[in-house]
């Protein structure tokens, strides 16, 4: 048996590797798509905050600081004087809250905001241009203060104590409450309190519950 000369053991070598290759890569491509596979996917994730949202009939709001008529301009009161107004309050908020009601600034000359009693109380019915129609809560549901102005502008500062029981319960109809701000200056003001002045402002809030 005669055995290849240099030069055809050489070119075999060289037929053989590319060969190997080729091999190889059919090895590799055909394990590449050997796996079975299985998914599962949950739909995307969303999140949306609720809201608490209050605004009131005076022309104006409350809730973000803007201003309307005043409640009360009254002037040249004597012992005795006495003078009733009311304003609804709404809640668009989606969220279920606590609405309190507490003095957000207050000023006196000659102690006058200590000779005039304030009796606020909450219900339904009336507004700002009117409180025809208004109709108190009943018992302890309708009493949201009864004291002088300096009483509350010292007992009602904030949110935490602030005043009033009305809770909404949130949603997409908006729900209102009318409060009744009666005044009366005392009838045992004395010349002291001649040409005082007293103001106060009164600020609504709604908290989450």
């Amino acid at each position: 048996m005669s055995r290849p000369t240099p030069r055809l053991a050489r070119l075999a070598a060289w037929i053989a590797i590319p060969a190997a290759l080729v091999a190889s890569g059919l090895v590799v491509s055909q394990a590449s798509y050997s796996a079975f596979s299985s998914t599962t996917a949950n739909p995307t994730s969303n999140w949306t905050a609720g809201s608490v949202a209050l605004t009131d009939d005076d022309g104006g709001t409350t809730a973000d600081g803007s201003t309307g008529a005043a409640m009360f301009q009254a002037t040249n009161l004597k012992p005795g004087s006495t003078g009733s107004k009311c304003i609804a309050v709404t809640s668009t908020g989606s969220l279920a809250s606590a609405v309190k009601l507490y003095s957000s600034s207050y000023s006196t000359t000659k102690a006058l905001g200590d000779n005039i009693t304030l009796n606020i109380t909450q219900g339904t019915g009336g507004g700002f241009g009117s409180c025809t129609g208004y109709t108190p809560a009943q018992g302890a549901a309708g009493a949201v203060y009864s004291g002088t102005v300096a009483g509350l502008s010292t007992a009602a500062t904030n949110y935490g104590n602030g005043v009033g029981t009305w809770a909404t319960v949130g949603g997409t109809t908006p729900e209102v409450r009318t409060y009744q701000v009666t005044y009366t200056v005392n009838s045992a003001a004395t010349n002291a309190q001649q040409g005082g002045t007293a103001a106060i402002a009164l600020t609504w809030e709604a908290q989450n519950s």
